[in-house]
């Protein structure tokens, strides 16, 4: 029997009816920005089917339970100190307010107010730009801990450096030592929960974060733990933007060369990532750590560096990292350069950008020259061409792939971190970033950056004039999506 075209006009009718409703109820049942909410409601009328697919991958928010895992775990907020060291800060006398510039002291007020972030001074930092000086490093440091070893990774994959890494804690369990591992569930996609069995037989401890053990009943791509911690006997810690894994290292030929920037912290600055790390443990595992003593030892450090471990995430509003680069931004008298992989800020970001180069800041942005997410990769081409005919100096990094997370800022004051300059990282990812106050390591960060431009091209406004239309259409049609990207 045929069927009418009258009948297919109403079937299509009432299909487009009811995924519009759908898709209005959906959008607006969780709480999100007005960008966030025009994006999806884009998606799902003009897609339908399969933006409701997109959605179940990119747009669910985590349950309230979950985010409330995390903000319960405030035992070591240490309030009464925090207060004591803000009351110090305030004044012109204190040895804190000696240390450090007046701009400094609104940025430490501005953690200490959005996320309870201790201002630690005496640090001493090596900076990290190689996946392999990076890993010998780390590794040696492991290998001498005799207390505990505590890691989080957002990519901890089941391959060479992977297995190294794991056969160390192994032996290291094995040996007595305290081992406990987080990793998130989609960033070691192919990392199955039996590759860290051995470990846990030997009396380490490995676990998804937020106890996460599939990605079959947890395909959310949003609200991951992208955070990099290692803190080894509470005395030594590690916190940047490489993750566990061979392409980390330059051994993927898509990628080849992997430029991203590390931290080794000795000091004070290493209780703060501990204490990131106790709280996202106990929000994940059901053995949680109750004794923090131990975790904390008497570090007779003498360093240069103050500095603030600063996080973000969806179980706040505040996006403290992002208020972090604005406060960098803004602050700027002279100079502002950034790397990031990828370049999709949101409006306050760009209107920041866009306020410093016009007042006659050099600000200066490097991103790939290669994608690892095509819409991304575009959206972030997007940004690029509209912030180079602004007077912004924008770099393609040409010698492999562009991963670091800095800025630096007047040559003062530095950060490095898990963060990208994007809205994911801004409100839907768990981040980690320290804020340094040195001029010494803003030196250093500024002559790396000098010698990654010798391995980039600039992207003039002229040069942006001669991309295809095409590749215009698809940079224009990705940055639609960068509420969600």
């Amino acid at each position: 029997m045929l069927i009418s075209w009258e009948l297919i006009r109403t079937i299509s009718y009432w299909i487009i009816v009811v995924n519009a409703i759908g898709a209005v109820f959906t959008v607006f049942r969780e709480k999100r920005d007005i960008a966030a909410t025009w994006a999806w409601l884009l998606v799902l009328v003009l897609v339908p089917v399969v933006g409701f697919i997109a959605y179940a991958f990119l747009g669910r928010k985590l349950p309230h339970k979950r985010l409330d895992l995390i903000q319960a775990q405030t035992e070591l907020e240490l309030s009464e100190a925090l207060e004591a060291q803000k009351r110090e800060i305030g004044n012109m006398n204190s040895t804190y307010a000696d240390q450090i510039t007046t701009t400094a002291k609104a940025m430490v007020t501005l953690f200490q107010n959005s996320d309870n972030a201790f201002l630690t001074r005496k640090n001493r930092l090596k900076i990290f730009t190689s996946g392999n000086e990076l890993f010998h490093d780390m590794l040696q440091d492991i290998e001498r801990a005799t207390h505990s070893i505590h890691i989080e990774f957002y990519t901890f994959y089941a391959d060479k450096i992977g297995n190294e890494v794991l056969h160390l804690l192994e032996r290291k369990a094995k040996s007595g030592i305290e081992v406990r591992v987080i990793y998130d569930s989609w960033g070691s996609m192919g990392t199955k929960r039996k590759f860290f069995d051995q470990l846990r037989a030997n009396g380490g401890s490995a676990e998804p974060f937020l106890r996460t053990h599939s990605n079959l009943f947890d395909f959310r791509l949003n609200f991951r733990d992208h955070r990099k911690i290692v803190v080894i006997d509470g005395r030594i810690g590690y916190v940047g933007g490489f993750n566990i894994g061979d392409q980390y290292l330059g051994r993927d030929p898509k990628f080849g060369n992997w430029r991203d920037t590390h931290l080794r912290i000795v000091g004070g600055g290493v209780f703060s990532l501990q204490q990131r790390f106790i709280r996202d443990w106990n929000a994940t595992d059901k053995n949680k750590i109750t004794a923090y003593k131990p975790y904390f030892p008497v570090n007779h450090v003498k360093g240069e560096t103050s500095l603030q471990i600063v996080s973000s995430g969806p179980d706040s509003d505040l996006q403290q990292i992002k208020l972090g680069y604005l406060k960098l931004i803004n602050s700027a008298r002279d100079r502002i350069w950034i790397q990031s992989p990828y370049l999709i800020p949101d409006d306050s970001v760009l209107d920041a950008l866009r306020v410093a180069a016009m007042s006659g800041v050099d600000v200066r942005i490097m991103i790939p020259n290669m994608p690892d997410h095509a819409f991304v990769y575009r959206a972030s081409q997007y940004y690029a061409r509209q912030l180079a005919d602004e007077g912004i100096t924008i770099y393609f990094y040409r010698n492999g792939f562009m991963h670091a997370k800095t800025m630096v800022v007047d040559g003062k004051m530095s950060s490095v971190g898990s963060a990208n300059m994007d809205f994911r990282s801004f409100k839907l990812n768990f981040e980690i970033n320290t804020f340094v106050y040195d001029h010494k390591v803003a030196d250093q960060l500024e002559q790396i950056y000098m010698q990654d431009v010798r391995l980039s091209k600039v992207m003039t406004p002229e040069r942006f004039a001669q991309q295809s239309l095409w590749l215009r259409f698809k940079q224009t049609f990705s940055r639609l999506l960068s509420p969600i990207l």
